[in-house]
């Protein structure tokens, strides 16, 4: 056994642990929690005070000669689940909301006013999205973090909220008018196809982790033909998502659509990217071909 001194980030000893040079981090965590009565999901443990952070299934090297192990507090936590239901819920509401009671925007002469046939496929199709967002937080993600910081939870929902009662605002006006049917059948055959081609590559993402692991494969196609695109990029999911809103913003021809779209693909790039790297640098026999999110170029 090694004793170990346990210092938060301010260079202050909060206490001291018994384990050995074997131990992983996430049991560190556990014997930090009794010293230093702070939960295991607000901890970040490091080896040197201005070190990174470390992941919860390696060992601390060197333990054994410096004998200090440093925690940052990541302040009150909140589950990822609770967040996504958080985050998904709302837009499914404010949307709903916005479409059949249009007067709490548009004033009271709207009220016998009535959706174009457009809306209520949009309607329909945001509504379709959310609901399928949803059923995947329960039944389907596993996530390698239980939790995120709960201030994080604010930025998300004014994200995610904001921009749906945008896109809500201006798809349900009254005075909407909606593109060619032509627009609209490419839109709606687009955003289906993506939408299932999404699925499809978060159960197949699911399949990879068994139930109460952190276990990492390189994602290969299943058989299911939509998944044939791990050929190509490392996330698939995220390039079905970003074409399921190309698909919305075709349908709607909706400038508000299309910022959104636009948002959530740079958001999605940047993650897509720091995936992929991470995959090229964990699997040595990773796939060359693959590029992070749009085939053959990004």
């Amino acid at each position: 056994m090694v004793q170990v001194e346990v210092f938060n980030t301010k260079n202050k000893k909060l206490g001291d642990i018994n384990i050995t040079s074997n131990t992983k981090v996430r049991e560190i965590k556990t014997n930090v929690a009794k010293v230093a009565k702070l939960s295991v999901d607000r901890q970040s443990i490091r080896s040197e005070l201005k070190g990174k952070d470390m992941k919860d299934d390696l060992t601390i090297p060197n333990l054994e000669s410096t004998r200090k192990v440093y925690v940052k507090d990541l302040g009150p936590q909140i589950g990822w689940n609770t967040v996504f239901l958080l985050e998904y819920a709302g837009p499914l509401v404010i949307y709903g909301l916005v479409s059949s009671q249009p007067w709490i925007l548009y004033g009271s002469s709207t009220k016998d006013t009535s959706l174009s046939v457009t809306a209520k496929i949009a309607l329909g199709c945001w509504s379709l999205h959310y609901i399928k967002r949803i059923l995947e937080t329960l039944f389907v993600h596993r996530f390698s973090h239980g939790t995120m910081p709960i201030r994080n939870l604010f930025k998300n929902c004014g994200y995610y909220w904001g921009f749906c009662l945008y896109v809500a605002y201006h798809v349900n006006h009254p005075l909407f008018t909606a593109p060619s049917a032509m627009m609209q059948i490419m839109g709606v055959s687009l955003f289906t196809i993506c939408e299932i081609g999404n699925l499809s590559t978060h159960i197949l993402l699911r399949n990879l982790r068994p139930p109460g692991s952190t276990v990492r494969r390189i994602p290969r196609p299943n058989g299911f033909p939509l998944t044939k695109l791990f050929d190509l990029v490392s996330c698939p999911n995220y390039t079905y998502e970003v074409g399921a809103w190309i698909g919305f913003s075709l349908l709607t021809s909706c400038i508000p659509a299309a910022l959104f779209t636009f948002a959530g693909f740079y958001q999605m790039a940047v993650w897509a990217l720091g995936k992929h790297r991470n995959y090229k640098k964990e699997f040595p026999d990773y796939p060359k071909q693959r590029k992070a999110i749009i085939p053959f170029i990004l």
